[in-house]
């Protein structure tokens, strides 16, 4: 039988609310791949419509980790980044891919930090170039349009998007990243809504679409992050792998909308796992 891979997950808890690592582990762990973590904070709920919630920086935890992770001689196929507490943990994930990267170890960085134009409220300014300088180090790279202009010290754009809109904005990030960009929130029309993929090595542009649910699910790009990464890890393609996420999210939403829930406590995505089941 091929040995389990194995892929160590750094992101915030948030205790309710379904999005980083409540969503991260289970939706790895569901494809068949052993999950470690590393938790950089701990929310009492995600920052997204709730208020007074409790939140504990957990930086100087981290390496404390990484360091008993190394007496062990531990591999790690991969290793995902996501929501990070404070600019201070830019620094700690560079240390961090230092100390666990191996040469076959996959560094696949989700740059949370902005959505519909603006950077999270929590953020300074100087952030977006500080995670420049993280994701400098990724093999795979995976923001949003906002994230994307933010890190390329662009202004943001309006959709709907052109093709050459979108296929520039890939070759200018894998020009100052990575050869691997995944490309979220892309839309063409109001009808459908997807993700675009580019490996550079090959000069690849693939897309992948799903029909526009209307709202704002909370914690998607997290179930799409993860579930792409579980894609690559069970040996599918790049494309194939946006693919799957694209399709795994869309049904995710589509449960949660006909069922009437709250749109902040998140999506249904654990009902739809066998969709991510290695064959």
């Amino acid at each position: 039988m091929e040995r389990q891979k194995r892929v160590a997950a750094i992101h915030d808890i948030s205790c309710f609310g379904k999005c980083s690592l409540t969503v991260a582990l289970p939706i790895l762990s569901a494809a068949g791949i052993e999950t470690s973590i590393i938790p950089t904070a701990i929310l009492s709920t995600h920052t997204g419509g709730f208020e007074n919630y409790t939140y504990r920086d957990l930086t100087d935890d981290i390496m404390p980790i990484v360091d008993h992770w190394k007496t062990l001689d531990l591999h790690f196929d991969g290793i995902y980044t996501g929501f990070l507490g404070s600019f201070e943990q830019i620094d700690v994930m560079k240390s961090v891919f230092d100390k666990l990267k191996s040469e076959d170890t996959l560094i696949f960085v989700d740059p949370v930090m902005a959505d519909n134009g603006k950077l999270y409220g929590l953020f300074s300014p100087d952030f977006p170039k500080g995670m420049a300088s993280l994701c400098e180090k990724a093999d795979i790279l995976i923001p949003n349009i906002t994230e994307a202009t933010l890190l390329l010290g662009e202004e943001f754009v309006e959709g709907p998007y052109t093709k050459e809109y979108i296929e520039g904005l890939l070759a200018r990030l894998a020009d100052r990243f990575c050869s691997k960009i995944i490309l979220t929130g892309v839309y063409f029309d109001d009808k459908a809504l997807g993700a675009a993929s580019y490996d550079a090595s090959t000069g690849e542009i693939n897309y992948s679409f799903s029909d526009r649910i209307d709202g704002y699910y909370h914690g998607t790009g997290d179930v799409f992050g993860s579930a792409v990464l579980a894609g690559i890890m069970n040996g599918k393609s790049l494309a194939d792998s946006v693919a799957l996420a694209v399709s795994y999210t869309y049904h995710s939403i589509e449960r949660t909308k006909n069922a009437g829930t709250d749109i902040r406590f998140g999506v249904d995505f654990e009902r739809g796992t066998k969709e991510l089941i290695a064959e």
